[in-house]
């Protein structure tokens, strides 16, 4: 059968990642960073596009997996007829040199296994030059070497343009493999020892986990997602990508397949609030530390999105000789959104800035500098209509949420000069400026036919993310306008009880053919608004559902397909698990800042 997205597991080292399938066969793996290019691609190609199949030889093999308690080392238990073995798979956080470690240990009998292994860099395109060198098999294509090194009763041969593997494990025997990158142009960086990077991997992650200090309901999927969000950072800058992967589609077959290996501002603030709130201050610094430098610069050259290191150009590309998950092409690199004009971002960073003030975050001397100059463009901006948060790659419209954010960068900015004494701005005119945008909206964006938000001014369409209007503090919980734009949401963009974004296939707004899946993030926002609105019990079953979604090891993609059953869009997604996480703080009381 062909895997299905929630088929994959994610291990890590927080510079880059790599998906594990069911079938045992590392099917995507990007080296050194994140949005470098693919050594294994067989995730968006064939088998033929690279990847690391470490497995039981008996064809009647059945595997279950988890994750090493609170970590992302990944274990995956075979049973078959001839016995069981243990493969455990993880990326130690590296020294220099990233390093993918597989372990193979004997449980019961005498199990035969089989690895293969198929280098392909360059995303799938270029077959090196395999050699045997110092003990070790050695990888070379133009900038990329790469060095297996396999425990001795292990023995490795060429065959077909891979590197295999044959050997039979008993119980009690371990037997590693670990594969390291470097640049070519390098020497060959220090071999690790698999073992003890396995003790070592295990006691960082269990220490970090042990510093959650959520202790509501569901408890191991709150901490399961902060992990997956650790995995998702960037460690030497402290960005956030939003998911690992490029081009899982939105929909089978679809051509709305999008390249998220880069950092949102959309994101920076339900991210900060998370991390803050589950007690991660040292990496909620690391992330406003990393908007600060990333949003320098004229205020009008802002991005919505930039590179793990605060890179701006992003250009995006095809990738014709992959075929596309499930034949979904094109397969692309950088994402042309890049230049899109979404006011919404201001929004996001006054308000990030804002939570860290609030937590306590120690300051930066010209981090308010930077937020008054942002203001005072949004001022002369605000007006404009632009692509919205959704990246609408059609006309643009003056969004509603759009407008919302503009609201809550001032309104933050004004919380500020009222919170902070000495700091420079005009707050009567900032005031004012907050009063227009709020008045503005509740005309323009209000559809008192309906009782309800719409998508922009003047339309009839809806939108999710109005879903967001209450927790943003721009109307509370209990206003009417507010009730009737949840229950129009849940009336007009639900399916099965999963909430879509817009409604698709209208090409003047939309900009593209197809249709998608349910946004996992969008259906998290309506239980948050649900209990906003005093329907907690409500809340609490779509949570739980929700919850009931992710996949074995606890990952959840950017989309839903309810009638297919399957999870869809790039994988692990940061917005889906950053939903969970503020879901569960909002349901369950745990601590945020306001």
């Amino acid at each position: 059968m062909p895997p299905r997205i929630e088929d994959y597991a994610l291990i890590g080292d927080l510079q880059t990642a790599a998906l594990v399938g069911r079938d045992g066969s590392i099917d995507w793996l990007c080296l050194p960073r994140f949005d470098s290019g693919a050594c294994f691609a067989a995730l968006l190609g064939d088998r033929d596009n690279g990847h690391w199949r470490m497995a039981p030889v008996h064809p009647e093999a059945r595997a279950t997996r988890s994750y090493r308690g609170d970590s992302l080392v990944l274990d995956t238990f075979w049973d078959t007829p001839d016995g069981s073995v243990k493969v455990t798979d993880f990326m130690p956080q590296r020294d220099r040199a990233p390093d993918v470690v597989r372990i193979v240990e004997g449980l019961t009998g005498r199990v035969p296994m089989r690895g293969v292994l198929r280098l392909r860099f360059d995303y799938g395109r270029v077959v090196p030059w395999m050699r045997r060198a110092e003990g070790c098999r050695s990888a070379v294509a133009g900038p990329d070497a790469v060095w297996l090194r396999t425990d001795p009763q292990v023995t490795t041969y060429g065959k077909d343009f891979s590197t295999r593997s044959e050997f039979t494990v008993a119980p009690g025997e371990r037997y590693a493999s670990v594969l390291t990158w470097h640049p070519s142009h390098h020497p060959r960086p220090r071999i690790i020892d698999p073992y003890d990077a396995l003790d070592c991997t295990l006691d960082d992650w269990h220490a970090w986990s042990a510093r959650c200090r959520y202790t509501g309901p569901h408890r191991d999927a709150v901490l399961r997602s902060l992990i997956t969000l650790k995995a998702l950072t960037y460690g030497p800058t402290g960005g956030i990508v939003a998911a690992p992967t490029t081009s899982l589609p939105e929909a089978l077959g679809s051509v709305r397949n999008w390249d998220y290996r880069y950092c949102w501002l959309r994101d920076a603030s339900l991210t900060l609030t998370s991390l803050i709130g589950a007690g991660y201050l040292d990496e909620a610094a690391a992330w406003r530390d990393w908007l600060l430098r990333a949003v320098a610069g004229a205020p009008e050259d802002l991005q919505i999105m930039y590179g793990v290191a605060g890179e701006r150009r992003l250009p995006e590309a095809e990738l014709p000789w992959l075929s596309g998950f499930a034949a979904s092409a094109p397969v692309r690199l950088g994402n042309a959104a890049v230049d899109q004009r979404q006011l919404d971002v201001y929004g996001e960073v006054l308000d990030a800035f804002h939570g860290a003030r609030v937590a306590g975050l120690p300051s930066q001397p010209h981090a308010w500098n930077i937020q008054r100059a942002l203001v005072e463009y949004l001022a002369t901006t605000w007006r404009e209509p632009d692509e919205g948060l959704w990246e609408i790659r059609g006309p643009r419209r003056h969004f509603v949420h759009s407008k919302v954010m503009a609201w809550v960068a001032v309104d933050r900015a004004v919380r500020t000069l009222e919170a902070v004494p000495g700091a420079r701005g005009d707050l009567r005119r900032w005031r004012e400026l907050r009063d227009t945008i709020h008045r503005e909206v509740c005309e323009r964006g209000y559809d008192a036919t309906r009782s309800t938000f719409t998508q922009f001014y003047g339309s009839t369409a809806l939108d999710a993310a109005t879903l967001l209007i209450p927790r943003l503090g721009f109307l509370p919980g209990d206003d009417p306008r507010v009730i009737g734009t949840v229950d129009a949401v849940r009336a007009s963009l639900t399916q099965d009880g999963l909430v879509r974004r817009y409604a698709t296939g209208d090409s003047a707004v939309d900009g593209l053919p197809g249709d998608e899946g349910a946004f996992l993030a969008c259906s998290f926002w309506l239980a948050e608004a649900l209990h906003l609105t005093g329907r907690r019990r409500e809340a609490r079953d779509l949570f739980s559902r929700l919850l009931a979604l992710r996949n074995d090891v606890g990952l959840l993609a950017e989309e839903y397909d309810p009638a297919a059953c399957r999870q869809l869009g790039n994988f692990p997604q940061a917005f889906s698990h950053i939903g969970l996480v503020g879901t569960a703080f909002t349901l369950f009381g745990g601590p945020r800042a306001d």
